[in-house]
């Protein structure tokens, strides 16, 4: 068995969550109503007309393997997808960049694969989402964090920091915006500037921009800035995306990579050896995603906007509550004070509030005190309800 397998941490939201499954089941013990916020995923159903076009695939008995980089239907439909969101910028996209993937975590692997061998230096911008530390760890990279830094209530970029970070030697820069799980965005001149500190440093860009549409501005249809807006067809940059979030899709497991053509006429060889293919029948529920998108993802960031203002409302009457608004995203990310080990902070408030929060030392060890709620709920008196527990707890609390 590989150490690095054997050293590799275990989730601490799985902890957590671990924790309030047991409670729930000790008669007696904490408590059995657990509110659940700490995976990145919400409670409603994927849209009808998505599942339905699954149902017909599969009633048409379309069973068997598909290319490995996907239906040539859906790539057709990613390209025009991916054009009409940058039209704005002038840029093209052509479906000779693009890779179906068995879901995001799947299109972030096959990116570390493609491009990283042992002992390879990554720089990984965090707090983020574990798997994107995890995976160049597995592959044997010298993985080093450059942390974004907290004020008041909201992480932000120190860019030239960054920037003197990635150095001649850094074969990859990998980046979440908007960030899992603090909110933070890029802006376009932010981006730019590491576009340009990559270029002449040789460092490929991986960007996880999976909650790219889930941006809270004023244009409506919005998304988040891209380096597909900036970026040339040659640049050294891959895109990760998933069906998951924009589109209800998260039990799917079903995403893309937009990447150089000269990459992805190798990407397939990586599928193959990975998974073989997507499904057909999911990638005909995508395509039915994509064409039905303007209705579908409009609403869910309509909705979640209203939800993370719900919530924020509520965290602003606590007065240990440190947080800002989010600007994309689905993450209330917030620093409760007078509490130094989150980890025990999220286990506490399972098993005595019925509260389940991810720990902020799940995404990086300078997250100490802070807790990730997610707020996508079709309720948002569950919401409500939460706030409410997390007070109650509060009152309880010696000063």
């Amino acid at each position: 068995m590989r150490q690095t397998l054997i050293n590799l941490e275990e989730s601490q939201i799985r902890q957590v969550a671990n924790a309030g499954m047991h409670a729930s089941m000790q008669a007696g013990m904490g408590r059995a109503d657990v509110l659940k916020f700490w995976f990145g995923e919400g409670d409603e159903a994927t849209p009808q007309i998505v599942r339905d076009a699954a149902i017909a695939s599969i009633a048409a008995g379309e069973t068997f393997y598909t290319h490995n980089l996907g239906l040539p239907e859906l790539r057709e439909a990613l390209a025009a997808y991916t054009t009409g969101l940058h039209a704005h910028a002038g840029q093209q996209f052509g479906v000779e960049r693009f890779a179906v993937t068995s879901g995001g975590v799947n299109a972030l692997m096959l990116a570390c694969q493609a491009l990283i061998d042992a002992g390879d230096d990554v720089l990984v911008v965090t707090p983020v989402w574990p798997n994107l530390v995890g995976q160049p760890t597995v592959m044997g990279a010298n993985v080093r964090t450059h942390s974004l830094v907290p004020k008041g209530g909201r992480w932000g970029l120190d860019l030239a920091a960054l920037l003197a970070d990635i150095r001649p030697a850094t074969r990859v820069l990998i980046l979440n915006a908007p960030n899992n799980p603090t909110g933070w965005c890029l802006t376009r001149d932010e981006q730019a500037a590491i576009l340009a500190r990559c270029r002449e440093t040789g460092t490929w860009i991986v960007a996880d921009e999976v909650y790219e549409r889930l941006y809270f501005a004023p244009a409506p249809n919005a998304c988040a800035p891209s380096f597909l807006d900036i970026s040339h067809t040659e640049d050294r940059l891959i895109v990760a995306h998933s069906f998951s979030k924009s589109f209800l899709m998260t039990g799917w497991r079903l995403g893309w990579l937009v990447m150089p053509p000269e990459l992805a006429a190798h990407m397939g060889k990586l599928i193959e050896f990975n998974t073989s293919c997507a499904s057909a029948f999911t990638q005909r529920a995508a395509v039915a995603a994509l064409a039905n998108g303007q209705e579908i993802t409009p609403r869910v960031v309509a909705h979640l906007q209203a939800c993370r203002d719900r919530l924020l409302a509520g965290l602003a009457t606590l007065p240990q509550v440190q947080v800002q608004s989010p600007q994309g995203g689905m993450y209330a990310f917030f620093k409760l004070d007078g509490y130094t080990d989150s980890l025990d902070l999220a286990k506490r408030l399972v098993t005595e509030a019925g509260l389940g929060l991810a720990p902020g030392t799940a995404f990086s060890p300078n997250a100490q005190g802070w807790l990730r709620w997610c707020f996508a709920s079709k309720d948002l008196g569950r919401l409500d309800g939460g706030v409410g527990r997390l007070a109650a707890w509060l009152k309880t609390q010696s000063p």
